[in-house]
């Protein structure tokens, strides 16, 4: 135990020593430092004034970014005229912006950033980056407010939602209040441990259907991320309440499938063949992957697809694409 303590101790000695270290580069490197055996061994010179420095460049080129931007689709690029009728226009609310000022106010921290920077290079060789988020509360995601999922699904049918691929639960929370059961999947431990603090029933992934019929099922961002998307959408739309069951799909454009776990060369084993040059293209394209699986396309928007941020920068975004869907 005291060898076990004293380990310990050194760890987060040397942590504190990188954090004072780096801190003490920060000031312009207008202090110069002593030579010696740990100066020398670490010569960080001014690694996190730099970093800062990139962070300030970063951050104007994302707040002089258009935000409209995130919402806008070129309609008549779209083939199908039912498919242009059913898309939702959306624009950034007051929930939206304040998930950027939360991000942006955690980003800053710049003593908690550096410790998740240094926890995760640790613990990138052991545990996925989704559980190492999960371990350190970090990276939480945001898709859309309750007043936009009220405007994509505004006939909830209530009952009973299932969140696949649920991660922290932080989209959860946004739907779950609709419901009066709700259950959830994921694969990494970590988030499975916050869904459950949550309050939220994780599911096995194995068996999640055995528990249905659903009256919705959330799957975002998850047919890019699992092996076999084909399968996930026939299982889906076998466990939906019929008639009245709906499912939400988020998809990021570009499609990129990259799957986490137990792929050598993280390939999916089934693939979508979404295909096109441009959003629009593939919007196209993915709509009539949706209709082979066997749904109709009811209501579809643009969203960004938000992520916390880093040392780095404020927060990060994606291109998102969310349909909701009825069996047919």
């Amino acid at each position: 135990m005291r060898a076990e303590a004293f380990s310990a101790a050194v760890s987060v000695g040397s942590a504190l020593i990188l954090i004072v270290v780096s801190l003490l580069g920060a000031k312009n490197d207008l202090r110069k430092m002593e030579p010696g055996p740990v100066t020398s061994y670490l010569r960080p010179r001014g690694a996190l004034a730099r970093t800062m420095y990139d962070r300030i460049a970063n951050d104007k080129v994302v707040e002089e970014f258009d935000k409209r931007k995130w919402y806008i689709c070129n309609l008549e690029m779209i083939q199908d005229e039912k498919l242009r009728q059913a898309f939702v226009q959306l624009e950034m609310d007051k929930e939206t912006e304040l998930f950027l000022e939360s991000s942006s106010d955690k980003s800053e921290r710049i003593l908690l950033q550096m410790w998740h920077t240094l926890v995760s290079s640790l613990l990138k060789w052991f545990l996925t980056r989704t559980s190492i988020n999960g371990l350190l509360s970090r990276g939480s995601m945001f898709v859309f407010s309750e007043s936009h999922f009220r405007r994509l699904l505004p006939r909830v049918p209530g009952g009973c939602l299932l969140d696949l691929g649920a991660g922290d639960g932080l989209i959860t929370n946004v739907m779950a209040p609709t419901f009066s059961q709700v259950f959830a999947t994921e694969v990494s431990p970590t988030m499975r441990y916050t869904l459950a603090q949550r309050g939220y029933k994780v599911l096995e992934i194995e068996n999640w259907s055995s528990r249905g019929p659903f009256d919705v099922i959330s799957c975002l961002n998850l047919l890019d991320r699992c092996s076999k998307p084909w399968s996930l959408l026939t299982e889906i739309r076998n466990s939906l309440v019929p008639d009245t069951g709906r499912l939400i799909v988020a998809l990021v454009l570009p499609f990129q499938p990259y799957v986490e776990a137990d792929s050598w060369d993280h390939s999916p084993e089934e693939n979508l063949n979404i295909k096109g040059e441009t959003f629009e293209d593939q919007i196209n394209s993915t709509a009539q992957v949706l209709q082979s699986a066997g749904f109709e396309i009811e209501r579809w928007t643009r969203l960004p697809y938000l992520c916390e941020g880093d040392l780095g920068q404020s927060y990060y975004w994606l291109d998102d694409v969310v349909f909701v869907l009825k069996p047919v």
